[in-house]
């Protein structure tokens, strides 16, 4: 545990405190990412719960589990983006690329060729 401390200090002991519109920006994009995990959440229960079956045994369940799966992903990710942004921000530091649009547009490609797949089978 030690390690870790060592290696991921609590955020206001690391540098210098950032204009705070900065970080009120970080907390917001956050916010954000947050809201669009909700958004992934309610549509993989909506799949699952209220989505006719498809003619393709189990396809509401696959689309409502990668909707879920692709939720927890940009659930995580944000927060984690939300403290390397804010570390970087105190140290002084570029900001660097992040992954969740990549991941998020990957996700929701995946998603919407199962979704023409299954209308397909089922039509």
């Amino acid at each position: 545990m030690q390690r870790v401390r060592a290696r991921w200090p609590p955020l206001q002991s690391v540098g210098q405190d950032p204009d705070y519109r900065f970080s009120l920006a970080n907390e917001r994009t956050f916010l954000a990412w947050i809201r669009t995990a909700l958004a992934l959440l309610a549509a993989g229960v909506a799949a699952v719960q209220l989505v006719p079956a498809f003619k393709f045994h189990g396809g509401r369940l696959i689309l409502g589990v990668t909707l879920v799966l692709l939720a927890i992903i940009v659930a995580g990710g944000s927060y984690f983006r939300w403290t390397a942004n804010e570390r970087t921000m105190r140290l002084g530091q570029a900001l660097q690329p992040s992954i969740i649009p990549r991941l998020l547009a990957g996700g929701l490609t995946l998603i919407a060729v199962v979704t023409l797949f299954l209308v397909i089978v089922s039509g």
